[in-house]
């Protein structure tokens, strides 16, 4: 954490938080990756002396979230659930939020869209000086809330950690951890990495649904929101923040040193995003100029030539159709999965994901490295990242070293939050030969 500690120190006036009765409140925990959550908390905390509370608007589905980790607990062989405290809040309501964050030291939200619920939230926690981690995938969301509550959150010493789900540590973290490897190997950092999405299965929830449908809104509606999308620095909020052109795969190109098609990555314009902020954070340990782009790798020859013409076709027909209000309501009505609605345990417990990482040094030496989760990227394996992270922030963290303000997951986890992953959330980062 040597490279975090340059970038800010603990101020005089940072809340004391270590005497507040929960470690670690989970809000929105009725939701549909805030239950999955929920329930790997239970099981993960069950032999640790940490007390933690589910938080959201409804005392019904608390309490019938509450009921479902005693069932679960009861069905455990090998030991009870810990069990949490219920509080109720509404982002309706600051007064209750205030309440909450005063409750605890670190608080994860799963409540989105987060443009249109995430920022009553973020406000009480820089106010209250209590941690904050989520797992949006929503860049200008991000945006909207430094410019607004960064001076807040240094002032108070809350740590507020966006993208800390598939969006967008896999990313973040696998950066960091290739140019950790290349430093090791070379003694150089790597000005160029390029992502490649192997394999991915899993599937989509209403929320992630309702997320984008509330960018494509936003962006129809102001103009101004458009420009922002596309400016890979966006997040970058130093004086002299980099202009480097960036690779974008909109279309479908031809990879040929791996042999391989490439078809665009709907990911990559949050996850981009995170990873240049992260460089800027650790004092452009990656180099000013430095490149990144983002890619799903298909088949060679022209079975994945049809493809990549066919995904990207896809995703541009979708992009176009969330972008008006009646073809938007006709897909979110009729078509696309309801808030609530998600993966089946099975289909979470069965899915898995497989990115690459290419780097090159100037001096032209390359490294190749993998991260893989074991479970669903956007359900089964983010609840876990999400819940490590926010455990990582509360025990492993220093404030001193990582003080108040807009982070990201590399700049203030880095290698706890590594060892975390690998132990505890089914994900492993390593070298590979190519």
């Amino acid at each position: 954490m040597s490279e975090t500690s340059k970038t800010t120190s603990t101020p005089a006036t940072t809340v004391d938080t270590d005497s507040r009765p929960y470690a670690v409140i989970l809000y929105g925990a009725t939701s549909f990756v805030g239950q999955i959550t929920a329930h790997y908390l239970a099981k993960f905390l069950q032999d640790k002396p940490i007390q933690w509370a589910i938080a959201g608007r409804s005392t019904d589905k608390l309490a019938g979230l509450e009921k479902d980790l005693r069932n679960a607990s009861e069905a455990h062989k090998s030991g009870s659930f810990s069990m949490p405290a219920t509080i109720i809040a509404n982002s309706d309501d600051t007064a209750s939020l205030a309440k909450m964050c005063q409750q605890g030291q670190v608080i994860i939200s799963t409540v989105g869209p987060y443009l249109q619920y995430g920022e009553p939230l973020v406000k009480a926690c820089a106010e209250n000086g209590t941690d904050y981690v989520d797992l949006t995938g929503e860049s200008i969301f991000i945006k909207d809330m430094m410019d607004k509550y960064q001076a807040t959150a240094q002032q108070s010493g809350a740590r507020i950690v966006n993208s800390c789900g598939f969006d967008s540590i896999p990313s973040d973290l696998g950066v960091y951890f290739t140019q950790q490897a290349a430093k090791e190997r070379f003694d150089a950092a790597c000005p160029e990495i390029h992502m490649r999405v192997k394999a991915a299965k899993g599937g989509l929830s209403g929320g992630t649904i309702a997320s984008m449908a509330t960018i494509f809104a936003e962006v129809g509606q102001d103009k101004s929101r458009r420009k922002q999308l596309a400016n890979p620095y966006l997040l970058n909020d130093d004086h002299q923040a980099p202009n480097v052109r960036q690779v974008s795969h909109a279309k479908p190109t031809f990879d040929a040193e791996h042999d391989r098609w490439l078809a665009p990555f709907i990911m990559d314009s949050i996850n981009t995003r995170i990873v240049h902020r992260s460089n800027q954070l650790l004092d452009y340990a990656y180099g000013r100029d430095f490149k990144y782009d983002e890619a799903m790798w298909m088949p060679a020859g022209i079975k994945g030539r049809a493809i990549s013409y066919a995904l990207t076709a896809g995703i541009g027909g979708f992009a176009v159709a969330m972008s008006f209000a009646k073809s938007r309501e006709l897909l979110s009505d009729h078509v696309l999965p309801k808030s609530g609605d998600g993966p089946s345990a099975e289909e979470q417990e069965n899915g898995y994901f497989d990115i690459r990482f290419f780097g090159s040094t100037a001096a032209g030496e390359t490294i190749a490295t993998k991260v893989t989760g074991d479970k669903d990227p956007g359900y089964g394996s983010t609840s876990q990242m999400l819940a490590q992270a926010a455990l990582c922030l509360v025990e492993d963290i220093d404030n001193a070293k990582v003080g108040g303000g807009f982070w990201t997951p590399a700049s203030a986890m880095s290698e706890a939050l590594l060892s975390r992953l690998t132990q505890h959330a089914g994900l492993d980062f390593s070298v590979i030969e190519g």
